[in-house]
């Protein structure tokens, strides 16, 4: 392929996908759905301009880099190792019953045992990309079932090592013990070279690298770093993904992981968009059409079966309903490496066409199913939550006890994630009585356990929502970070309590001007308060008064208001 006809696959890919993302976002879908809607039209099974597949695939590789090296970036390791029973004990019950499911469906609809094992290794995984990708746009990357979901393909991640060299070895007539021995000495040997370099070398060179004050080569050493990682991952049998993803986690320790993160934005969303695109091209609507009933089989091992098999090992694994339910959604959906096991069974002989088209459609169109899923689950969970009979001690109002500094009057805090944790800790610190209304049972019997009155449940459902005496309630504090979660509460409290005091937390203009409209008193939008604190600190640094300074910060958050 010559230069010119690289960039001419590189223009088209970037053009379909910003005509494809614009127009599903504009009809309020997921940008996904729009890439892999352009990969179709550029995909060799339609008319029209046809894109490179090699060119494209190769450069969906750099944004799967990108992109799970971002994610890691912004997660916390301490965060992950508090779902490591659910995710990790899960995740390997979860493939190794998918591979078993998979293998007897394959068998019962007439394919070889050799194809049926690589299909029920394809259905066992999940997309980190797609995740990623849901997650980051719904804002819920810091979600407890955001945590499951993440850490469970991790572990299915390192099972595609497995996997790949068990099947390699049923195709080849190898030997198993040795080759399983390489591969796991090679994994581990990659894992003592990169924790170490992750989390002391790597900060150290991102600092002294930032001190030269040259964008262009912090930039530079970051791509350079997460590509090099990638590769290493490779070279060491495991896959760019998962390397870029464990860099990035281990990075993202570090105090320098934020400028990190914001510098390689830009080229991480470019290349993920070409990545879906990627993944419309494998699209053949002929073949979908025509082993319709092969494609739906196949769709609903992915689909429901895996979510319903995730959700029910996450709860019986302690995890909330709620938590396990969502972490099934996100994760029903097939994976990065299910093509990778894809192409592996084909270049092997293995596969036979049927079953390689099978596993592409199939994949295809769980990853358009996915953000659709992703999208509509919430409010899906809310409806059953508000139906769902209801307990006389559920029936019970909820209030504080009365005392001498506040026989009355009192606070509600919707929502006691990390946001609604530090509201609940300045009360107590003042001594000042509230009530919580929070779906996470571990949450509920913490505050339980400290005298603090809770009601279990969804802050959005009604029924929750009229325990509260309103009447006595001196403020509410929504932090719920589900923007149509927020409505409703705001919504409900409005007009059933109009006099009593809102605040609430908006992730965006737009939530503002939903909240606005709504009746919300107060309204702090995520990112306008940390520009505010950070120009109140320049402001101090550089000598002007602390009564200037607030009066400075109190007109730009008007104006602030004002134009959202």
């Amino acid at each position: 392929m010559t230069d010119t006809a690289f960039l001419v696959t590189l223009a088209l890919a970037l053009i379909v996908a910003t005509i494809g993302a614009a127009i599903a976002v504009r009809l309020g879908q997921s940008a996904i759905l729009g890439y892999v809607a352009a990969g179709v039209l550029i995909g060799p099974y339609t008319a029209g301009p046809i894109a490179d597949a090699h060119t494209v695939a190769a450069l969906a590789d750099v944004g799967l880099v990108f992109l799970l090296f971002a994610v890691g970036l912004e997660l916390s390791i301490r965060d992950l190792l508090r779902v490591r029973r659910i995710a990790f004990a899960g995740g390997l019950i979860q493939v190794a019953a998918s591979v078993v499911m998979g293998y007897a469906v394959a068998l019962a609809l007439g394919f070889k045992p050799i194809e049926a094992l690589f299909f029920g290794a394809f259905i066992s995984q999940s997309s980190s990309t797609v995740i990623a990708k849901i997650l980051g746009d719904r804002g819920e990357l810091d979600s407890q079932h955001g945590h499951i979901a993440l850490g469970w393909t991790v572990l299915q991640d390192l099972s595609t090592v497995v996997l790949v060299v068990l099947l390699t070895a049923l195709s080849e007539g190898g030997d198993l013990t040795i080759d399983v021995a390489i591969a796991t000495a090679k994994a581990v040997l990659f894992l003592v070279v990169l924790v170490p370099v992750g989390l002391y070398v790597l900060p150290r060179l991102f600092e002294r690298i930032a001190l030269l004050r040259s964008r262009e080569v912090f930039v530079l050493t970051v791509v350079a770093v997460a590509l090099g990682t990638a590769y290493v991952s490779e070279l060491f049998g495991l896959s760019l993904a998962l390397g870029a993803f464990l860099a990035g986690l281990l990075i993202g320790e570090s105090d320098i992981s934020h400028q990190i993160s914001s510098e390689l934005g830009p080229l991480r969303d470019v290349f993920a968009g070409v990545f879906f695109v990627s993944i419309g091209m494998l699209f053949n609507p002929a073949f979908v059409l025509a082993a319709a009933g092969l494609v739906a089989v196949a769709v609903f091992l992915i689909v429901p079966v895996k979510a319903t098999l995730v959700a029910g090992l996450s709860r019986l694994l302690g995890a909330p309903t709620r938590s396990a339910i969502l972490a099934g959604v996100v994760l029903a959906e097939a994976g990065e490496f299910s093509f990778l096991l894809a192409r592996l069974g084909a270049s092997q002989g293995a596969v036979g066409d049927v079953m390689f088209s099978l596993m592409l459609a199939a994949a295809a169109v769980s990853i358009v199913v996915a953000p659709w899923l992703a999208r509509y689950a919430p409010g899906a969970l809310r409806e059953i939550d508000r139906r769902r009979p209801i307990t006389a001690e559920e029936a019970m109002p909820v209030a504080p006890t009365e005392s001498a500094r506040a026989p009355r009057r009192f606070a509600v805090l919707c929502g006691y994630g990390r946001v609604g944790r530090l509201v609940g800790a300045a009360l107590e610190r003042r001594g000042f009585p509230f009530v919580v209304i929070e779906a996470d049972p571990r949450i509920c019997r913490e505050l339980r356990a400290r005298g603090v009155p809770v009601i279990q449940g969804l802050a959005e459902n009604e029924r929750n929502l009229d325990r509260v005496e309103f009447q006595r309630a001196q403020v509410v504090v929504v932090t719920l970070p589900d923007a149509v979660a927020l409505r409703q509460v705001v919504h409900h409290v409005r007009r059933e309590h109009p006099r009593v005091p809102i605040v609430a937390r908006a992730r965006s203009a737009s939530d503002r001007e939903m909240l606005e409209r709504e009746g919300a008193g107060e309204i702090v939008v995520a990112e306008t308060e940390v520009a505010l604190e950070m120009a109140r600190f320049t402001l101090g640094r550089l000598g002007v008064s602390g009564p200037e300074t607030a009066a400075i910060v109190q007109g730009l958050r008007r104006r602030t208001a004002t134009k959202t």
